[in-house]
């Protein structure tokens, strides 16, 4: 992800809590806050990815998170590895959902499907564009509502993997994600300091042994 020139990086250094791992795979809950991988200048490489290859150096990458989501961020330790992880995601095999904090009530369940393209003059933004943008699916599910605060917890599911995919969707219905810095109007209004969405569930068959793997990430908010 592009990082603003006036952004300053204090990633958080608690050690990498791993939640699942064989001898192809592995799989962390990134801190919010951690890059996935590394930035292009000197003080952004610290990351999930440089951090998992200092133990095993031939690992790879095989999908990304934003830098302010927490969750499961999986990554393959071999190539054989990664192939078969890459041609998993690009089927759609993979089972996963995010749980997400949002302003004001929303709908029991639904889904948005609005494509979406890169906002250049205004990047990492994205943007809702019915002409240009690439087609974009979210599904969500309405959890609960707390009505001191006017939040709603919601899981939410990404049918595609656009950029910002999650973030615009729940914007563009009226419902940004709490704690957002490019999406919400007040993010400063959350409580924390943080973005409320997290990558909380991945399942699938393993693409090597076949063996069923279902991996849970613990919501902290």
């Amino acid at each position: 992800m592009p990082l603003n020139d006036n952004f300053i990086y204090i990633p958080p250094q608690a050690p990498l809590e791993i939640l699942y791992e064989d001898e192809d795979l592995v799989v962390i809950d990134k801190p919010a806050g951690l890059l996935s991988v590394m930035g292009r200048l000197p003080e952004h490489q610290d990351s999930a990815y440089l951090r998992i290859l200092e133990r095993y150096p031939a690992a790879k990458v095989t999908h990304r998170l934003d830098m302010a989501t927490s969750g499961l961020l999986m990554f393959a330790k071999h190539r054989d590895a990664e192939v078969a992880v890459s041609k998993m995601f690009q089927a759609r095999t993979v089972k996963k959902y995010y749980v997400a904090l949002v302003q004001g009530q929303i709908s029991a369940e639904g889904s948005v499907d609005v494509p979406l393209i890169t906002d250049w003059e205004n990047r990492p933004r994205q943007m809702v564009h019915f002409e240009l943008g690439k087609a974009a699916k979210t599904l969500f599910q309405s959890l609960d509502y707390d009505v001191t605060t006017d939040q709603s917890r919601v899981r939410l599911e990404p049918v595609t993997g656009r950029s910002h995919q999650l973030r615009v969707h729940m914007m563009h219905i009226g419902h940004p994600i709490m704690g957002d810095k490019l999406y919400h109007p007040e993010p400063a209004k959350f409580h924390l300091k943080r973005m409320a969405l997290h990558a909380a569930y991945l399942a699938f068959q393993h693409p090597l042994n076949m063996q069923n793997v279902e991996i849970h990430a613990e919501v902290t908010f």
